[in-house]
């Protein structure tokens, strides 16, 4: 009970996180206008990666415990592409333009992945 009550934790903290990764992805710019500092934090290099490096290994330890059943395919699938998706973001693939639409796309799938395993973690008990 104990180990489902830690899982749930990591899968809580990692939506968290990618839910801070969309609105640093989406608002931070809207308030960047009026606001220079917020604008300097928005579009440091390092934020986008400290974004990532914290996400890959809560992912991973959340998705990783299997369950009576075994691994879920489903949501390990979109976590690991939401997380090369947001590593393609950090590196500006496929281009710099794109990085936002990339990174969005990939903290909604890695946040995706932790909603089913939180919900298959709900349902297991």
């Amino acid at each position: 009970m104990a180990e489902t009550t830690r899982m749930k934790g990591f899968d809580g903290l990692a939506i968290s996180l990618s839910g801070l990764c969309v609105i640093h992805c989406l608002a931070l710019p809207l308030l960047a206008a009026s606001l220079p500092l917020l604008g300097t934090w928005s579009e440091a290099e390092w934020v986008h990666w400290a974004f990532v490096v914290m996400a890959a290994p809560v992912s991973m330890i959340a998705l990783s415990r299997p369950s009576r059943h075994g691994l879920r395919v489903g949501p390990i699938f979109l976590a690991m592409l939401g997380i090369a998706a947001l590593f393609a973001g950090v590196l500006g693939w496929p281009t710099e333009a794109d990085e936002t639409l990339v990174t969005v796309s990939g903290s909604l799938l890695l946040a995706t992945a932790h909603l089913m395993n939180w919900q298959r973690t709900r349902h297991r008990h």
